[in-house]
């Protein structure tokens, strides 16, 4: 038994050390798989690094090589440019000598000549000096005396005005009670006729239901009679004298009795329906009376808002004409440098041949008093002018209710902003000094911006292309420039402009600048000097275009932030699978975890569809996006400085794979779109990069902050180092020595005052301007864009059809 024992021991140890051996031969063979690969994957990107360099290195060559000819040649030409300027330098000295030789014998053969003539001309300047001093002081009196009267007629249309405003205020407070009363008359009509109709209802169904009432009765007065008639006949004569009578006479009375009875309700229903017909009679001639005052009323308001309007326009026309007679008081008055000296030197130059100083200022007031009298218009010219008005405002609407739907694209082109603009450019809005056109566009805008990402595309293409289109045509009015002499030429049109100017028509305004044809391209458009209402409205334009840029991408922020959370940490099962080794359950975790990623893929391609679709420029595209890569950098490298659990081995590999997600889309969507937004990324990547290299002990701090992460500063790579754990490996961190070299590194940054913040913040201010749009957007022909149908089939619209129609 001991032997067996011994011997049964034997075999069973034997089969342990087999299946020991098997199993470290398993575990052995699975490693060198594993390393095998890791080190091809390293060997494959170290290749790929060091092809990049020598790219790198070549193309450096290029551009030096570049660099060097370009240098060379300008070298060349600036040596030759200064040989040529000493040259000419020369040649003009030598001229210059012998011209100043020849000017000086000149000088001297005259010198006695000029002494001479400066002797005799100042007995005659002294006297001549004297006569100016005089008329000079008596024209700055006379002319301080206009100035007064001036002043004081001024002043007397001011208290005019003001007072023709109180007027208004009062006439308008008036409409608004006559208008209150008309509604309540209107209110009390319809109440009284609605009243009116149930009483005459209710007195028809009274009079149907009595007229009822007396039918029955008659109809069973009658059946009784013939009954009582039928027992008369057939009673026997002797029995048919006494009880009969009294029975029958007795029924008679009652029906006789029922009858009147029946009579007098009869009667006062009857009255009842004359006293409901006189009363309804009443009602109408009531009724006839309130819609006289109504009429009456209504005239009333009409000619109450007619006489506002007068009141508007005398009021329009009175302000113009203090404007004119300020500018024209200015012009007169001794203020204003230029003039007075050109009037003083015509007046001086006058008064040997009129003898008096007063003749020209007497010229002087008849013309104000011809201006002042041409700047009132006739009142026959107030109605056609009227009728203009009245058709620009209907052209206005049909244009606002137009651009309020949704018109599209012709040709890559929005339709919306190429009507607006040629509208605008054909009926002189943006040369106008008051106009609602632009309110009303920018309020049209307003309502139409929702919540939407198809509607903020659309409008964030129309009006960064509108504002293209105002960028390239509008300039600030030279109204600074003009000269003293056109001001006064111009002076007394100056009130006939400004009403051509602000009531102008879209049938007139725009022939002198079109000349009968359409709108080609921007290069053969001029120039508009712009006012204040059209640079207003560029202004509003663009605050539009950045809310509107600002809500697409923060719509696309609020919809990534949840998932930038889950992809910055890959779960414990992930994690556990990935330490076990099953290739299959990695493939499957590495699928699902990827999704989150893939869901960030998809909003940003959805978003990139949207814009495609809608035409937005490619560079407000590449904006948002570029943005957008910038948030998700912050977000990520943020997360990996503040949660420990993110630096690890396993970690930085789930976050690079998702990076490579981003790349392979930036890669997809083309630089026209996405721009530089991969290089946004540099932090994680970097950091990420770092977090997955082996052997991080060997490595320097000089290695790692000049070839691994050189964007990262030290306090970045010191939180990264010392927050490292290998969940797969094992691995160390950094050496000892790089830590105490980063601690150095960092003591003498806080003691040079460098900020010691090792977070990023998010940009989220609008990253271009006005200019930016109108340099990196292409010109627009603007001559073929087809009208909505709407705007095809009104006559006022004809200069919107393309040329061919």
């Amino acid at each position: 038994m001991a032997e067996l024992d011994a011997r049964r021991a034997e075999v069973l140890g034997h089969a342990a050390r087999t299946i020991q051996r098997q199993i470290r031969t398993y575990i052995a063979r699975k490693e060198f798989i594993a390393l095998r690969k890791a080190a091809i994957m390293l060997q494959s990107h170290w290749r790929g690094i060091s092809a990049c360099k020598l790219y790198e290195q070549l193309r450096r060559e290029a551009a030096a090589l570049k660099i060097q000819k370009n240098f060379r040649r300008h070298t060349a030409r600036e040596s030759y440019l200064t040989v040529r300027s000493s040259t000419i330098t020369l040649q003009t000295g030598l001229r210059a000598m012998a011209a100043r030789n020849e000017f000086r014998f000149r000088k001297q053969t005259k010198a006695a000549i000029t002494i001479q003539a400066t002797l005799r001309c100042h007995a005659a300047y002294s006297y001549y000096k004297s006569l100016q001093k005089a008329a000079i002081t008596t024209q700055c009196g006379w002319r301080r005396r206009v100035a007064r009267r001036e002043l004081r007629k001024l002043k007397m249309a001011a208290r005019e005005t003001g007072a023709l405003k109180e007027a208004k205020d009062k006439l308008e407070k008036r409409v608004e009670e006559l208008t209150w009363r008309l509604q309540l008359e209107k209110r009390l009509r319809t109440d009284l006729e609605e009243e009116k109709a149930q009483e005459i209802a209710k007195l028809q169904e009274s009079l149907q239901a009595m007229q009822l009432q007396v039918e029955e009765a008659n109809a069973r007065v009658k059946k009784e009679q013939e009954a009582a008639r039928k027992a008369i006949e057939e009673a026997p004569p002797i029995i048919k004298e006494t009880p009969v009578i009294v029975q029958d006479t007795e029924k008679v009375n009652s029906l006789t009795a029922e009858v009147e009875s029946l009579k007098a309700s009869l009667q006062s229903e009857r009255k009842a329906t004359e006293e409901a017909c006189n009363a309804c009679t009443d009602a109408e001639a009531r009724n006839a009376e309130l819609v006289k005052k109504l009429e009456d009323s209504e005239r009333r308001v009409d000619q109450l808002q007619e006489s506002v309007q007068r009141l508007e326009e005398k009021l329009s026309n009175s302000q113009s004409e203090i404007q004119v007679l300020r500018q024209q008081s200015l012009a007169i008055s001794p203020t204003g440098k230029s003039l007075t000296t050109r009037q003083r030197t015509m007046i001086v130059q006058r008064t040997p041949e009129n003898g008096n100083v007063t003749n020209g200022e007497t010229k002087v007031l008849s013309d104000m008093t011809l201006a002042i009298s041409n700047v009132r218009e006739p009142e026959s010219e107030e109605k056609p002018q009227k009728c203009l008005n009245e058709k620009q405002q209907e052209n206005q609407d049909i244009l606002i209710k137009c651009i309020s739907q949704n018109l599209g694209f012709s040709g890559c082109k929005p339709i919306a902003a190429c009507v607006i603009y040629k509208c605008l450019l054909h009926w002189r809005s943006f040369e106008v000094e008051k106009t609602t056109v632009f309110d009303r566009i920018i309020q049209t805008i307003a309502s139409s911006i929702e919540d939407n990402n198809d509607v903020l595309a659309y409008w964030l293409s129309n009006s960064s292309t509108l504002l293209m289109l105002l960028q390239r045509t509008l300039k600030a009015s030279g109204a600074a420039s003009w000269t003293p002499q056109r001001r006064r030429a111009s002076s007394a049109s100056l009130f006939g402009r400004m009403s051509q100017g602000l009531r102008s028509s879209p049938q007139s305004a725009g022939l002198s600048f079109l000349n009968g044809r359409g709108l080609s391209r921007l290069d053969d458009l001029r120039q508009v000097e712009a006012k204040y209402p059209a640079l207003l409205f560029k202004q509003q334009l663009t605050a539009f275009l950045e809310k509107i840029y600002g809500m697409i991408r923060d719509n696309l922020k609020k919809e990534i932030s949840p998932l930038i959370g889950l992809c910055i940490q890959a779960p414990r099962t992930s994690r556990a699978s990935m330490v076990k080794g099953r290739s299959h359950a990695n493939a499957v975790v590495q699928k699902a975890l990827i999704a989150h990623w893939q869901s960030i893929v998809k909003s940003l391609n959805r978003y990139l569809n949207i814009m495609k679709a809608n035409h937005v420029p490619p560079f407000l595209a590449r904006k948002v996006f570029t943005q957008i890569f910038s948030f998700i950098n912050v977000q990520l490298f943020n997360s990996l400085l503040l949660r420990r659990e993110c630096c690890s081995f396993s970690n930085g590999e789930y976050v690079k794979a998702g990076l490579a997600e981003l790349e392979q889309w930036c890669n997809e969507a083309t630089e026209e779109y996405a721009g530089l937004a991969w290089d946004e990324l540099k932090h994680i990547r970097q950091a990420i990069g770092f977090l997955v290299i082996h052997q991080k002990p060997k490595k320097t701090l000089n290695e790692i902050t000049k070839e691994l992460c050189p964007v990262l500063s030290i306090q970045q790579l010191y939180r990264i180092s010392t927050m490292y754990w290998d969940d797969k490996y094992g691995t160390h961190s950094v050496s000892s020595d790089v830590i105490a070299n980063m601690r150095a590194m960092m003591t003498e940054d806080t003691n040079n005052a460098v900020s010691s913040s090792f977070l990023l913040d998010d940009d989220s201010s609008i990253p271009f301007t006005v200019d930016d749009i109108s340099k990196s957007l292409q010109q627009i022909d603007i001559a073929d864009v087809d009208p909505p149908a709407l705007i095809r089939e009104n006559s006022g619209f004809g200069f919107l059809l393309p040329r061919s129609e």
